[in-house]
C-alpha cells in the first residue's frame, strides 16, 4: 500500500527566535539551516527579510540546501496600500528564498481590533499578496493567524480567508493556533471542515504549546486531513513554544497509523541523529538540555528502579515505546540508593568495565555506592563519577597524579579603571609522577579559578585534557543550618563533543567543587587512554 506524503516545515529560525533568552546571529542561522536541511526538513523558514539586519543578510545570499525549499517569511501587503507600494511585500519578493509564507489575519475579530480594517480589505490583501508572489515564481503559502478562533467566532469569514489563499495560488493553506488554547478535539473537527472546502494535501497546521498539546493538535490535523506539519526544534517558541518537531518526527516514522500511512522527507538513518540535533541547538544556544523530553531527553530511556531494571534487561520493551538507537539516544539503567546488583552489572556493561559476575568486588560496590548515596552523593546524575568509583573498588584507576594542596583567595579591589571588582585566585600544587608541579590561576570565582588552575599544567598528561571544558555547574544544598551539605553536580565536554557529569559532596562548597572536578579531569585520563 503507497502511503501518502507528509511536509515538515521548520520555523525555528523564525518563531525559535522569539523564545525568551534566544539571539541567533546570522553564523547561528546558517549553521542551523544547514542542520535542519541535513535532517531532511522540506522548508526551512529563515525569517522575516527587511525586519531587522541579521535576517535581511540571512537573505542576501541564498543557503546552499540539498533538500529543504529556503522559506522567506512576512505579512500581506498592508490595508490601504497596493501590491506595487508594499515595502514590506516587496522585500519578500526580493528575498533569495524559494518559497513565500505570508501570515494574514484569519480572525474578524483581529481584522478589526489589531488591523482596524474591514473583511473585505483583509481579504483583497491576501488575494493580491499570493498574486504578485506568484508571479514572481515563488512557491506561497499563507499562516491564516488565529485562525481556530476565527473559526469558533465567525466560521465563514474564517473559511473565506483560507478559500481566498488557496483560490488566488497558494500551495499551502496553514491553520494557526496562535494562542495554543484549542483542543486536539476540535482541531480534527475544524481541520476536517476545512478540507471540505480546500483538498488536505494542500492544508498546514501551525500549533503553539500553551496547553501542552501542540504535538497532539498537529497529530489531531493530520489524522483530520492536514499534510502539512510546522514546528520547530526542541518546540523553542515564544511564551510556551511550538510544536516540537523533535518529538513529531520519530512519532510520524515509528508509530501506528501514521508510520502506516504516511511518509516523510526524514529517512531512518537521518532519523538516527535527531538526539545529535536536538542536542547541537542546545549546545548553540548555551541551553542546558531538557533531560526529560521525549525521544531525545538523557532520561527519555532511562530506568531507575529495581523491579523495573530488571524488566528492561531481560526485555527492553516492556519500558520503551521505540529502540533508543533510532533516535539517535541510548538506554541507560540508573544506579542509585534503589539499585541492586543487576543495576549495577548493566551499568558496568554499558561503560564497557570489565569485571566477573562472580567477583566479591561487586557486592562491595553497590554498597559503598549506597553508603556514599545516604551521604549526598546522586550517582544516576553523574555517570563519570559512578564509573571512576567501579574502577577503584574493582581496581581499575591509575593514580595518574596526587593533589598535595590547593588554596582559594578571594578579593575586592579597585581595578586600573578606579571599578570595584571581586578577583578570585586558586593555586593548586599537584604531584605527577614524582615532578612536584604548581599552578596559579584567577577566575570570576572561586570554582572557576579552580578549574584553571588545576588544568593549568598536569605535566606528561596536559595533552590529553586540552581540548576539556566546564559547561555546566549546579549546586544544592541537602539540608540547612549551620551542618549544612553541599552537593555539586559539574557537567563537562571534550574535543569531541562527548558530555560527562561528575559530583562532589561536602559541608564546603569548595571542596564539594573540587571533588567534582577532579573526577571530571580523571575520567577525561581513562577516557583518553591515558598511560600510568
Amino acid at each position: 500500500m503507497s502511503r501518502e506524503r507528509l511536509y515538515l516545515f521548520d520555523t525555528t529560525l523564525r518563531d525559535g527566535a522569539q523564545t525568551n533568552g534566544v539571539d541567533f546571529t546570522l553564523h547561528d542561522k546558517q549553521i542551523i539551516a544547514g542542520m535542519l536541511d541535513e535532517l531532511g526538513i522540506d522548508y526551512v523558514e529563515g525569517g522575516y527579510p527587511g525586519a531587522n539586519p541579521t535576517d535581511t543578510e540571512f537573505f542576501a545570499t541564498k543557503p546552499k540546501l540539498n533538500h529543504a525549499r529556503f522559506t522567506a517569511f512576512g505579512m500581506t501587503r498592508r490595508p490601504g496600500r497596493s501590491a506595487s507600494n508594499d515595502p514590506g511585500l516587496a522585500a519578500l519578493i526580493e528575498a533569495r528564498a524559494d518559497a513565500i509564507c505570508f501570515v494574514a489575519k484569519a480572525s474578524a475579530y483581529q481584522v478589526r481590533v489589531a488591523l482596524e480594517t474591514t473583511n473585505e480589505e483583509n481579504l483583497a490583501s491576501i488575494r493580491d499578496s499570493v498574486t504578485a508572489a506568484k508571479a514572481a515564481g515563488r512557491e506561497v503559502m499563507v499562516d491564516c493567524e488565529h485562525f481556530f478562533d476565527g473559526y469558533k467566532e465567525n466560521a465563514d469569514f474564517a473559511l473565506a480567508c483560507a478559500k481566498t489563499a488557496y483560490d488566488s495560488g497558494a500551495r499551502w493553506v496553514v491553520l494557526c493556533d496562535t494562542n495554543g488554547g484549542t483542543m486536539p478535539h476540535e482541531v480534527e473537527t475544524i481541520v476536517t471542515a476545512v478540507t471540505k472546502h480546500i483538498p488536505g494535501s494542500h492544508v498546514g497546521i501551525h500549533a503553539h504549546n500553551d496547553t501542552e498539546q501542540a504535538v497532539a493538535n498537529s497529530l489531531a490535523a493530520v489524522r483530520a486531513g492536514a499534510r502539512q506539519i510546522q514546528g520547530t526544534l526542541n518546540g523553542l517558541g515564544e511564551r510556551c513554544g511550538n510544536a516540537n518537531l523533535c518529538s513529531l518526527i520519530p512519532t510520524l516514522r515509528l508509530k501506528g497509523e501514521f508510520a502506516d500511512k504516511f511518509e516523510i522527507s526524514v529517512t531512518p538513518e537521518q532519523m538516527g541523529g535527531l538526539m545529535k540535533v536536538s542536542r547541537s541547538l542546545d549546545d548553540m544556544l548555551n541551553r542546558a538540555p531538557n533531560r526529560h523530553a521525549p525521544y531525545v531527553g538523557e532520561s527519555a530511556f532511562v530506568t531507575k528502579t529495581g523491579i523495573h531494571a530488571s524488566a528492561v534487561l531481560k526485555d527492553p520493551q516492556t519500558y520503551e515505546h521505540v529502540t533508543p538507537e533510532s533516535v539517535g539516544n541510548h538506554r541507560k539503567v540508573l544506579v542509585s540508593d534503589q539499585a541492586g546488583r543487576s543495576n549495577v552489572i548493566a551499568e558496568l556493561e554499558r561503560a564497557g568495565i570489565p569485571f566477573e559476575k562472580s567477583d566479591p568486588k561487586l557486592t562491595r560496590l553497590v554498597e559503598e555506592m549506597k553508603e556514599k548515596e545516604a551521604a549526598g552523593y546522586a550517582y544516576e546524575s553523574a555517570d563519570a563519577s559512578f564509573q571512576l568509583l567501579a574502577r577503584r573498588v574493582l581496581g581499575r584507576v591509575p593514580e595518574y597524579f596526587k593533589v598535595e594542596q590547593f588554596d582559594v583567595n578571594v578579593e575586592q579591589r579597585y581595578n586600573a579603571l578606579g571599578e570595584r571588582v571581586t578577583v578570585a585566585m586558586a593555586v593548586v600544587k599537584v604531584d605527577v609522577a614524582g615532578e612536584r608541579l604548581i599552578s596559579a590561576a584567577e577566575g570570576n570565582g572561586p570554582v572557576n579559578a579552580l578549574d584553571v588552575a588545576l588544568r593549568k599544567d598536569l605535566g606528561k598528561y596536559q595533552k590529553y585534557i586540552e581540548g576539556l571544558k566546564l559547561i555546566d555547574y549546579r549546586v544544592r544544598i541537602l539540608n540547612g543550618g549551620t551542618e549544612a551539605v553541599t552537593r555539586v553536580l559539574i557537567e563537562s565536554e571534550d574535543e569531541n563533543g562527548d558530555a560527562w557529569t561528575t559530583v562532589g559532596v561536602s559541608p564546603n562548597i569548595i571542596d564539594a567543587s573540587f571533588q567534582a572536578l577532579m573526577d571530571s579531569v580523571v575520567y577525561k585520563l581513562v577516557k583518553s587512554g591515558a598511560p600510568a
